[in-house]
């Protein structure tokens, strides 16, 4: 494989994808920082565990109606959308600064809400617009830099954003968010497409939009075994990340080592989206995500070995092979909808694939007082190795019913 095969220099080569890179990494750094941030912020003011933790939901819960809130990216331009949403958040971030006693909690929890409900639009509308801007042949290698960017701002950003609490406040972490997303704003300005205005619908309301995305996904039979594939090895993910601990002290550690293990499995992240564009072209989606779901399941069982080594092993083969799906997934997804379905399809599948992640976490926390971590674990790896089966089976037979037209975008 020569350099220019290489997934970074592919990417950055072609100016689209660069700038949509560009924008992503930047107000993924703004965000990372703010979620940490807001929770050390909460506590601070309230000293509640629990009212910090519902920073991160509601920051979440908009995921749960994302079908719905995709609907308006496929109701207008995806480019002056996302600049409009951008800027729009930075404002409503600099309303934080009047945050300085637990009676304005309602207006920090309020903004994390309408923040997590317009990333959920400005992210459907992102995958829309690159699937316009950027070259088909380009998508898996931007759908893996993108993961490696969102995993590598996980690693830094949130301690940027504690630091800078510590020193300044919550309200300065907020200014650095609104830098970022008039940044971001400016990135996404500078790409070159043609957007069409969205035809006008003869099917005018709401639900039965929405439910063409979740339709489409149903019956395609390229994107329904990724998806539900997705969304099974999400499931299971969650129900490990909630034995986290136990899998510590199992090792004899304090709770403190779960942060090693998290950043070596972040670093497996960033490695499997730096290669995930060779690998897609190698192998194509469906064995892709498979090879990636059988590592995941390998690895999860594994876990319940009593050795930092094999603990460490098993984090980074988790990071590695737990996105696997995920790109698979969006890039297939991008690949196989007609441009005026994109948006409401990439918010159903997002929800298809990580609401499951959620009811994880909290099913296993449960569960983990109840059973032992280490039958849980090679039931979850055993659950995960059957996820695999089916996308085999349909990649040794493969049916591809391409929905796309060279119509559908026109790149300038």
């Amino acid at each position: 494989m020569t350099t220019k095969d290489w997934t970074v220099t592919r990417v950055v080569r072609d100016r689209n994808a660069g700038l949509s890179l560009a924008g992503i990494t930047v107000s993924g750094f703004g965000s990372s920082a703010l979620w940490l941030a807001s929770g050390i912020w909460v506590k601070d003011l309230t000293g509640s565990n629990g009212l910090a933790a519902l920073c991160r939901f509601a920051l979440w819960a908009p995921t749960l109606v994302g079908p719905l809130l995709g609907t308006l990216a496929d109701r207008t331009r995806r480019k002056p959308l996302m600049i409009t949403l951008d800027l729009a958040l930075a404002a409503l971030l600099l309303t934080l600064f009047t945050v300085d006693s637990r009676r304005d909690l309602w207006l920090l929890f309020a903004v994390l809400f309408l923040y997590g409900a317009a990333d959920v639009v400005h992210d459907a509308a992102g995958s829309a617009l690159v699937s316009a801007a950027v070259d088909s042949s380009l998508l898996g290698d931007l759908n893996g830099l993108r993961m490696a960017a969102n995993e590598g701002m996980k690693l830094v950003a949130p301690l940027a954003g504690a630091g800078l609490y510590a020193v300044y406040g919550g309200a300065r972490v907020a200014l650095l968010d609104a830098a970022t997303f008039v940044l971001a704003a400016g990135l996404y300005a500078r790409l070159r497409v043609h957007e069409n205005a969205p035809a006008p619908r003869q099917v005018t309301n709401w639900r039965t939009q929405t439910a063409e995305g979740v339709r489409h996904i149903r019956t395609h039979p390229r994107l329904r075994p990724l998806v539900v594939a997705g969304g099974s090895t999400m499931l299971c993910a969650g129900l490990n990340g909630a034995m986290i601990y136990a899998i510590v002290a199992g090792l004899g550690h304090s709770p403190a080592f779960t942060g090693v293990l998290y950043v070596v499995q972040g670093a497996g992240s960033v490695a499997i989206g730096l290669l995930s564009g060779p690998a897609l072209r190698r192998l194509g989606e469906r064995r892709f995500a498979a090879c990636g779901i059988a590592l995941t399941a390998g690895a999860t069982a594994l876990r319940a070995i009593p050795s930092d080594s094999v603990a460490l092993a098993c984090s980074a083969a988790i990071g590695v092979g737990l996105p696997c799906v995920l790109i698979a997934a969006l890039t297939a997804v991008q690949q196989e909808t007609p441009d005026a379905l994109l948006g409401r399809t990439t918010a159903t599948a997002n929800t298809l694939m990580f609401v499951p992640n959620a009811l994880g976490l909290a099913v296993g926390a449960g569960l983990v007082e109840l059973v032992d971590y280490r039958l849980v674990l090679a039931v979850l790896g055993t659950a995960e190795l059957l996820t695999a089966l089916p996308l085999l089976q349909s990649a040794a037979n493969p049916s591809r019913t391409a929905t796309r037209s060279p119509s559908d975008a026109n790149p300038a």
